[in-house]
């Protein structure tokens, strides 16, 4: 079996991505758990955003690395994430929102045998 991922991106989403690293230099994503920007995965610059010891790196994408909270990922754990791209305004402090585009995560749910590779 291939090696299972918990995070991938669209073609989209990984154009977009170099694009802002070409205008930002590197970059990283929290997935948002809610407050002011919903859920959506927010891009910034990389450094940007203080790592704490409840965050959980999921991988990378575009070669920018994508964290979660750990009390997200706890309801998250058992799904695949698939970061995409559409028209629109992100949250109000993601790299992409002048952009007039905006990252969204699609996602679902692993299969017995993903789950049994990742041992979860």
């Amino acid at each position: 079996m291939e090696e299972v991922r918990k995070v991938l991106a669209t073609d989209a989403a990984l154009e977009l991505i170099e694009f802002l690293k070409a205008k930002y230099g590197p970059v990283m994503f929290h997935q948002s758990g809610g407050c002011c920007d919903g859920s959506s995965p927010m891009c910034y610059r990389d450094g940007e955003f203080l790592i704490g010891d409840y965050d959980v790196l999921l991988g990378e994408i575009g070669g920018a690395s994508f964290y979660m909270s750990q009390a997200q990922y706890e309801y998250w754990k058992y799904t695949q994430l698939f970061i995409d791209v559409v028209p629109g305004r992100g949250g109000m402090f993601s790299l992409e929102g002048p952009e007039g585009l905006r990252f969204l995560t699609r996602s679902r749910v692993f299969t017995d045998e993903e789950l049994k590779a990742l041992q979860l």
